[in-house]
């Protein structure tokens, strides 16, 4: 039989999606799955998909059959590998202790427990587990009859299957649930089930103890005044701790799909505070949380109220015919349609430009490729038109699956296993306090960006009738990435160096998409630079050199080249725009 006989024939068995993309008709198995799946309470909690699981293992184990000579040479190594665990495993019972066969990859913290290392049992279940996980991986990623997308779908879905059946999630094979249910007499297990009915309730796992923060109070508590209000946002001035300032001042246009004071955390973790005691005049838009009501206000709208009006009023306030603005994630790609815009109309107010994690390519958006396509684009654009908006959860559950084992299983783990309560996460506790996103706008943001990638085609977006162009930006930019983001990958941040017009400097950030940023001098996480100029950013990266610290001191160098002189502290508001209530404003505190 040849191998695309053996492929036909598998398809028929499972009736699958062929390999070449054409689909069968809907299998009665995966209706089915789907519906014991929202049977489930899990179901409420977990953004799992189980069909699709099932067709990702299917559509692997098609793609097998259709090759037999790389099965076989899958299984030989895999074999191979085994029995060296089996024999390393029966040494150590004999007491002489050998090198694992496989190691978790590094930053998986699932096996820390020390019985995972000290236990023979346990090291062989942990050590099986592993291999299995790995060997299935390297199938996916060596697929063949498909394209890049397909199998990074497959391997995304296949990956969410393994870490589900990790040995850690399971209570006769987690030895860390096995103590504590010994020492606490199965109490564990009655306060796990008590915190399980409560998170089915509110339809969210408990991440952090949210009883420990509250904006104004223990969060985003740097002085400040709200200094203009309109139905989008609200604009915060915030007070200045030096009796000179630079006279440039600096705007930040913080995601919309968040609240800003990720960037005003508690004070030792405060980027705002940082800029304020270095000398800088800062200012902040903080986005309102949309309801229905709101869902006529498209791009433009976000563009008008937002950055555009935010400038006027900062110019009114400080007297300055220039300012240096930052935008964060997708506050960054509102600035990056922002920057060009004005210029093609001639006001070159902005002095300087900062990109945190932010895309304009789309073309590489990682694992979130796996989510935004055209079907599930048309799916949540059904929900938006019935709601007047997109709730938080729905893209809470998105980003928190890209990092399940951190996000998902061990919350599983500590609050239902352990019947612990999370501790108290103020990085966390801000990730939870999401915000809806207005219809329009969304609808209009996704479309051309995710599907179209169109911001990288010039004049191919055009707002309130002026065609953007990147390469019409010519201002100096400072752009970061982070090593380990899975929703803005710093091979696609890097990209903003190719696109802009003006002197660019990029770095990359060690850690994720918010700790990355908020990398505290305090932590130490450090960062890499490179001078010289790249074709590719892999090019960049191996030329670049690892730097001790944060980024934030070589980013407040960068600013104070291009933040002007030293003069003496604005007033806070002006008669036009005077202060209307305390930092951190009402907005903010919309749930």
């Amino acid at each position: 039989m040849q191998p695309q006989d053996w492929t036909k024939l598998v398809e028929q068995t499972f009736k699958i999606p062929s390999l070449n993309g054409q689909s069968n008709q809907p299998d009665p198995w995966m209706l089915m799955i789907d519906q014991l799946w929202e049977a489930n309470p899990y179901s409420k909690l977990l953004p799992l998909d189980p069909a699709e699981i099932m067709h990702s293992m299917q559509q692997l184990w098609t793609s097998m059959f259709s090759d037999p000579s790389r099965v076989w040479a899958n299984y030989t190594d895999y074999l191979q590998q085994y029995n060296q665990l089996m024999v390393a495993t029966m040494l150590k019972m004999w007491g002489q202790p050998t090198g694992p066969a496989v190691e978790p990859e590094k930053g998986d913290k699932r096996f820390n427990s020390p019985d995972w290392q000290q236990n023979i049992a346990y090291d062989a279940l942990k050590q099986t587990y592993l291999l299995g996980a790995t060997t299935l991986l390297k199938s996916a990623g060596s697929l063949k009859g498909l394209d890049d997308k397909q199998k990074r779908r497959i391997t995304f879905y296949l990956r969410q299957f393994l870490d589900s059946i990790s040995p850690t999630n399971f209570f006769f094979t987690n030895p860390q649930v096995i103590h504590e249910t010994i020492k606490s007499g199965g109490k564990n297990l009655v306060d796990g089930l008590n915190n399980l009915l409560r998170d089915v309730k509110t339809g969210q796992i408990k991440m952090t103890d949210t009883d420990a923060f509250k904006p104004g109070v223990n969060l985003a508590i740097t002085p400040g005044q709200v200094i203009h209000r309109s139905r989008l946002v609200e604009i915060i001035q915030y007070k200045p701790t030096t009796e000179k300032v630079y006279s440039i001042p600096v705007l930040f246009l913080p995601p919309w799909i968040n609240k800003y004071y990720c960037l005003d955390m508690q004070p030792e973790n405060s980027l705002i505070k940082f800029l304020v005691d270095k000398g800088f005049t800062v200012f902040v838009i903080s986005w309102k949380n949309p309801d229905a009501q709101m869902e006529d206000i498209g791009l433009e709208g976000y563009l008008e109220m937002g950055p555009l009006t935010a400038i006027k009023v900062i110019k009114e306030i400080t007297g300055t015919d220039k300012i240096n603005t930052v935008g964060y994630c997708i506050g960054g790609t509102l600035l990056s349609m922002t920057v060009p815009y004005l210029n093609a109309i001639g006001d070159d107010t902005v002095n300087c430009t900062t990109f945190f994690v932010t895309l304009q390519d789309f073309e590489e958006v990682g694992d979130t490729s796996v989510y935004i396509d055209e079907q599930y684009v048309t799916f949540i654009e059904g929900q938006m038109m019935a709601r007047g908006y997109l709730d938080s959860k729905e893209m809470a559950s998105m980003f928190n699956v890209l990092r399940a084992n951190d996000l998902i299983w061990s919350n599983v783990i500590n609050n239902y296993m352990l019947g612990k309560e999370p501790p108290a996460f103020d990085l966390l506790y801000w990730n939870a306090d999401g915000t809806r996103m207005a219809r329009t706008a969304h609808s209009f943001y996704l479309h051309n960006t995710y599907l179209e990638n169109n911001l990288v085609k010039p004049g191919k977006i055009i707002l309130k009738g002026v065609p953007i162009d990147l390469g019409k930006i010519t201002q100096d930019v400072y752009a970061v990435g982070t090593q380990q983001d899975h929703i803005v990958p710093w091979k696609s941040a890097w990209r903003i160096t190719k696109l802009a017009g003006g002197k660019k400097r990029f770095i990359v950030g060690s850690s994720g998409h918010i700790a990355g940023i908020i990398n505290t001098p305090s932590k130490m996480r450090g960062y890499w630079t490179n001078e010289a100029s790249a074709e590719t950013a892999e090019d960049w990266f191996n030329k670049a050199q690892p730097q001790q610290g944060s980024w934030w001191f070589d980013w407040a160098e960068w600013l104070k080249a291009r933040a002007g002189e030293q003069v003496s502290p604005p007033p806070m508001g002006s008669k036009t725009n005077p202060p209307i209530c305390a930092a951190p404003g009402t907005y903010v505190l919309e749930r």
